[in-house]
């Protein structure tokens, strides 16, 4: 059985692999191509947008979406299983029909839309529909990874706090919450991952200013492939590299 099972993983591992591999071990062949791609400034300036508005999403959905998976983790209400599908549904709604509904939500002729512009905030063709695009297709990615979280945390920890004196606050932020830190670490992690690979919904909002992946896109339509694969590749290397390192920083001293 082992041996069967070794097989098919290995199967989809080097699914996943392989194309990876291959388009960026073809693109270190023309590494002049590359590091001239590297250094176009519309290509570092799509890549540092695209970590800088996917780590704005991320911090938004820390500071709402824990709170949230706390009350899940710790509460039973009427209705509490019907909450729990619908902050998933954006994971499995079509990312295009997520940005024309965010669109009907925060474009300049809706309520919502009109009453941030007049504080001066627009999310057409801007960074903040960026931001908003990523939050809502990444959030259940954190919530549902902080909710686990907490859900490991003994309860009667947090009762023993409360009956020693501590408030309600102080329990959360010094049991609760620390015991739950990484399980929320790695929710944060994969939801700016991604909140990195969207396209579908961002391309709806926020054509301008260019976002790496919409930037791929924007290559490949205009030029082709060739021109469009070193972005990718760059890309990938990128967010590869941090993604591993905001792992290994969450995840240290796991011995699981």
């Amino acid at each position: 059985m082992s041996l069967t099972f070794l097989l098919l993983g290995l199967i989809i591992f080097l699914f996943i692999i392989v194309p990876l591999a291959k388009m960026i071990f073809a693109s270190f062949l023309e590494a002049d191509v590359l590091l001239d791609t590297f250094l176009d400034p519309e290509v570092t300036a799509a890549i540092g947008l695209t970590l800088y508005t996917a780590l704005i999403a991320t911090t938004i959905g820390f500071v709402l979406g824990v709170p949230l998976a706390y009350l899940l983790a710790r509460h039973n209400f009427p209705g509490k299983r019907l909450v729990e599908g619908l902050i998933d549904v954006p994971i499995v709604v079509p990312h295009t029909a997520a940005g024309i509904a965010l669109l009907f939500v925060f474009g300049r002729n809706f309520a919502v839309g009109k009453a941030f512009d007049a504080i001066g905030i627009n999310f057409v063709d801007s960074m903040a529909g960026i931001v908003i695009a990523m939050l809502f297709v990444s959030i259940p990615f954190l919530i549902d990874s902080a909710k686990e979280g907490f859900k490991k945390v003994d309860v009667r920890l947090e009762k023993v706090a409360r009956t020693l004196g501590a408030s309600p606050w102080q329990t959360f932020f010094r049991i609760s919450f620390p015991l739950a830190w990484r399980s929320i670490m790695a929710g944060n992690i994969m939801m700016w991952a991604r909140g990195i690979s969207e396209f579908g919904a961002v391309i709806i909002l926020a054509y301008h200013p260019m976002i790496a992946p919409v930037l791929v896109y924007e290559r490949f339509e205009t030029y082709g492939l060739d021109y469009a694969r070193p972005i990718a590749v760059i890309l990938i290397m990128v967010t590869v590299l941090v993604f591993i390192v905001l792992r290994t920083l969450a995840y240290r001293g796991d011995k699981s």
